[in-house]
């Protein structure tokens, strides 16, 4: 083997090793993403609203009670979502009686309410007991 020929197998090595680091740094990221976007809706808070729904360029949030019926029913139907759009939604809960500063902001007058966030705006709202389906189509106007 020539040493013209050495020094080009030894700068392929080189690349494909620099390929191999960058893709596991993009792969690193995308699964710390994933991760972020829970499969479980995420317990939001007046402290920790705008941070969790600017991190995320689409988030779902569940505006309940713990003595609200109607968000009692729909608990399960969040908890399908959170599963179904992890990665690609955030989905949240926030309780209104513990969090009633972020309730005011957006006021909220009126429980369940859904807000659909989309890059830390709300682009859409939900009130009232609704099926899922509903909440569905809903979410899909702004994942496209």
């Amino acid at each position: 083997m020539s040493g013209e020929h050495e020094r080009l197998i030894s700068e392929e090595d080189e690349e494909l090793r620099r390929i191999k680091e960058k893709k596991s740094k993009e792969l690193m990221r995308l699964r710390e993403k994933k991760q972020e976007m829970s499969a479980k809706p995420v317990h939001v808070t007046d402290s920790n609203f705008n941070e969790t729904v600017n991190k995320h360029s689409l988030a779902l949030v569940d505006c309940w009670a713990s003595w609200c019926a109607p968000c009692v029913v729909i608990a399960p139907i969040i908890e399908e979502l959170a599963k179904e759009h992890a990665g690609r939604v955030l989905v949240g809960k926030l309780n209104v009686d513990e969090n009633p500063r972020t309730a005011g902001r957006f006021q909220i007058f009126g429980i369940p309410t859904l807000l659909i966030m989309k890059n830390g705006k709300e682009v859409d709202r939900i009130v009232g007991l609704v099926p899922k389906n509903h909440i569905e189509a809903r979410l899909k106007k702004h994942l496209e």
